[in-house]
């Protein structure tokens, strides 16, 4: 899998903490925040004048993650053309977004899409995003 890195971190499930990321080239970021309670990542497109937010997709509940007490380590990549983004929580895919499909993936299958543009069809994952970084 051929990702390029462009953040890294650490995170302790549950203590607040945003890590953002924006794509090597073009106008689009990742952003991944615990809140206390939850993990989402979200895609941005930071070219217009609106809000920027595009898609966002549920990582984890923190009070169902059994070591969350454990510090993990959390990478955002892209691609080599800068149009998909991955969250890696300890070298393991929990989010992709593919800016120009306009799809968001995750693991939990949540939320329903936040904008009418973006995963239509839902946010389930699917394996041939493994696909999108070779």
């Amino acid at each position: 899998m051929t990702i390029l890195v462009t953040v890294q971190g650490q995170l302790i499930t549950g203590d607040k903490q945003v890590i953002e990321s924006m794509a090597p080239e073009g106008p689009f970021a990742a952003v991944f925040e615990d809140d206390g309670s939850t993990g989402y990542f979200y895609a941005l497109d930071t070219s217009g004048d609106d809000n920027p937010i595009q898609d966002a997709l549920h990582i984890y509940n923190a009070d169902e993650v059994s070591d969350g007490d454990i510090p993990s380590d959390v990478k955002i990549g892209w691609s080599e053309d800068s149009k998909k983004c991955v969250l890696l929580i300890n070298g393991y895919p929990h989010g992709v977004f593919d800016f120009d499909g306009k799809r968001g993936y995750c693991r939990t299958g949540f939320p329903p899409p936040v904008s009418h543009d973006w995963s239509k069809t839902g946010h389930e994952w699917d394996d041939a995003v493994d696909d999108f970084f070779r």
